[in-house]
């Protein structure tokens, strides 16, 4: 190979590497609790992927919609995604879907946004997208990504999965949603039950 070739060469995997990493960080995540991604979206349906294209450089899912527990009066059929941060979904599973709606009634995600296989969410987190993520969202959901970390305000709600367990999929995301309680301040509950009047009370001491 002569010198010219291989400057070529290396000059190409310079480019290349530095284009992948660029598109890296351009996807970078922060990951957020499900029901922070349940209020901060505009459509959250549970859905069957069936189908897909390619439409002007996006990837259009269609989907046959089964559930929707936030969005508008009308069924969902496209899932549009596109761009570095596309997402990738797999035909004919069902997927709990969180993203923004279009105003051709399309709804957009990108692999950022809280996309799960229906089948790996946990009981407390398909019971808890009816009603007690919604009543949630009032509160604030802090995430501690080092110890020590504190809330600054009463209606938080301090997020521990990655100190404690090393995952974003930990206890709290799985079995705890961030509520309301009388006095205004939020706290964790836990369970599939309707929290207790006792826990949503504050009685002043």
């Amino acid at each position: 190979m002569t010198w010219s070739v291989s400057s070529c060469f290396i000059t190409l995997v310079v480019l290349f590497l530095w284009r992948v990493d660029d598109i890296t960080e351009a996807c970078t995540c922060m990951s957020v609790h499900p029901q922070r991604a349940f209020c901060n979206a505009d459509v959250v349906i549970r859905a069957k992927v069936v189908g897909v294209k390619a439409v002007s450089g996006n990837t259009n899912y269609d989907v046959k919609q089964i559930e929707m527990f936030k969005g508008p009066n009308q069924d969902i059929h496209v899932i549009s995604t596109g761009g570095p941060c596309r997402a990738f979904l797999e035909i004919n599973k069902e997927y709990l879907f969180t993203g923004r709606l279009n105003t051709d009634g399309t709804v957009h995600v990108i692999m950022c946004d809280f996309i799960q296989s229906w089948g790996a969410l946990s009981d407390t987190q398909m019971r808890s997208l009816t009603l007690r993520y919604r009543s949630g969202c009032d509160c604030t959901i802090i995430r501690c990504t080092s110890i020590p970390c504190t809330i600054s305000a009463p209606e938080e709600c301090l997020w521990t999965d990655w100190v404690m367990e090393k995952s974003h999929s930990g206890p709290q995301a799985q079995h705890f949603a961030c509520i309301n309680r009388s006095d205004g301040s939020c706290a964790w509950y836990r369970g599939i039950a309707p929290p207790k009047k006792e826990f949503l009370d504050i009685e002043d001491p």
